[in-house]
């Protein structure tokens, strides 16, 4: 797979909520402005971030034909260096990383030993240093920052490597939607045109020195900027006063959700878990055995493999309602009286204007159009369509 082929995936909206050692929540550099501008704000992995501005359904309606503005500074940057930086990363991680051209970002995993997915990451090459030694910056789930820190500190043993803690270096700032690229072009002179999917190159955004990687987590175009936080204020007042004139809405953790749910996106602890492999995920494609050298998880996802060659295991599909309904996470997918699999994400769809949901359902179940699939809702099984993944998919 090239990196253009890779799935978007930086930022989640609802993870498991965690608090800080101390008991008190975070706050990114963008509080104050949240706040001012009437913002629901949540506990969310730690952090208090904004859940909402007003409606969420016109944030995501927003983004998917406009654009939306987001903070996304809660996500967990970690800064790996050094001549075997690219080594350690191919040992601790899934992916191939050091294919990875300077500029070009990569999706993969972190595994435990026994195969079980610790989280998904998106791993950006910043080209580089002045010492020849490579750099890559590892973007981790806010709710999983420190598993993958330890994690990666402890793999680094024996490499002539470090890791660093970057998650007080960075806000992140993401604008998403199709006129993204219009108000980005309006505030830099940096080359987005020649910009891939899936990569990322310094530039200065409205004065403000910036990594500009063009990923998402919405499922449509759009762009993510990493900053320092003392620029974070800044940055967004003049993303917003270029956005004025195409509809540019501050958007929330809620409407994210929705967003990547209808683009079929996995969120960390509903579709990947330490219990899932990345086989079981349908992501298969993301572990690499043909790298040189061993890679922790190495042997268990090799049986994984051969496991769902010879039994597959439960398919992730899409759901969609036949009435209003809306399945959540956890409800029983049921046929013929008997449970066929399990919701692992479920909402109201504002593009479809139904429910939907993904599922993990047992493979006689999930081909397309499958029918006498239900949801069990509070012991009543609802009707409800078997579909491919995503349910949503932008025009190019």
């Amino acid at each position: 797979m090239t990196d253009g082929e890779e799935r978007p995936r930086p930022s989640r909206p609802l993870e498991t909520p965690t608090v800080s050692s101390t008991g008190e929540l975070r706050h990114t550099a963008l509080d104050a402005l949240h706040r001012s501008l009437g913002a629901t704000m949540t506990d969310f992995a730690g952090w208090d971030m904004p859940l909402r501005y007003g409606s969420e359904r016109d944030e995501h309606i927003a983004v998917r034909t406009k654009a939306g503005l987001f903070d996304l500074s809660h996500m967990g940057e970690i800064t790996v260096t050094g001549p075997q930086a690219a080594a350690l990363l191919d040992f601790a991680l899934v992916g191939n990383i050091g294919g990875v051209k300077p500029g070009r970002a990569r999706y993969t995993m972190i595994c435990r030993a026994d195969g079980g997915i610790l989280d998904d990451l998106i791993v950006y090459r910043l080209g580089e240093t002045a010492a020849a030694a490579s750099e890559y910056m590892v973007v981790a789930n806010a709710s999983n920052a420190q598993v993958v820190l330890d994690a990666l500190t402890e793999r680094a043993a024996g490499f002539d490597a470090e890791v660093r803690d970057d998650r007080d270096a960075y806000a992140l700032l993401a604008v998403q939607g199709p006129q993204s690229p219009g108000i980005l072009k309006s505030l830099t002179d940096a080359d987005l045109d020649g910009l891939k999917y899936y990569a990322g190159l310094p530039g200065t955004v409205a004065g403000v020195p910036a990594l500009i990687a063009r990923t998402g987590y919405t499922g449509e175009d759009g762009f993510e900027l990493f900053v320092k936080p003392e620029h974070a204020v800044e940055l967004w007042q003049a993303l917003t006063k270029a956005g004025e004139g195409v509809g540019l809405v501050p958007c929330g953790l809620s409407c994210r959700d929705t967003l990547r749910l209808e683009a079929g996106m996995p969120l960390y602890g509903h579709e990947l878990s330490t219990s899932l492999t990345p086989f079981d995920a349908g992501l298969g494609r993301v572990v690499k055995f043909e790298k040189e050298g061993d890679f922790v998880g190495r042997e268990a996802l090799r049986e994984a493999a051969a496991r769902a060659e010879q039994q597959p295991p439960r398919v992730l599909v899409g759901l969609v309602a036949e009435g209003r309904r809306v399945p959540r996470a956890g409800y029983a997918v049921v046929a013929g009286g008997e449970v066929i699999g399990e919701v692992t994400s479920g909402a109201p769809s504002p593009t479809l204007g139904k429910p939907i949901a993904m599922a993990y359902v047992d493979p006689a179940h999930a081909a397309p159009g499958t029918s006498g699939v239900g949801v069990d809702i509070r012991g009543s099984h609802e009707p409800y369509e078997v579909v491919a993944l995503p349910f949503y998919k932008r025009q190019k």
